[in-house]
């Protein structure tokens, strides 16, 4: 998808009004969040939080290294 997006002006700041299509494939609406990151080729605009992906795999990791422990602390 390659879509041209026109900057406006909302009060002091500026802003582009995502076009229905795109709000579809995100999966967001109004009210929801997205995250705006830097990317090797430009910016990238995701639903998903890339800080929660890295947190839940950091997470995983210590859950497999450490379950005993975890049990343990579960009883």
């Amino acid at each position: 998808m390659n879509k041209q997006l026109k900057i406006t002006r909302i009060g002091n700041s500026a802003g582009i009004v995502l076009p229905k299509e795109v709000l579809e494939r995100l999966r967001v609406g109004p009210g929801d969040m997205i995250h705006l990151t830097e990317a090797p080729d430009g910016m990238r605009l995701t639903a998903a939080d890339p800080d929660f992906a890295e947190d839940m795999a950091l997470a995983e990791e210590i859950m497999r290294k450490d379950r005993n422990i975890l049990r343990a602390l579960a009883k």
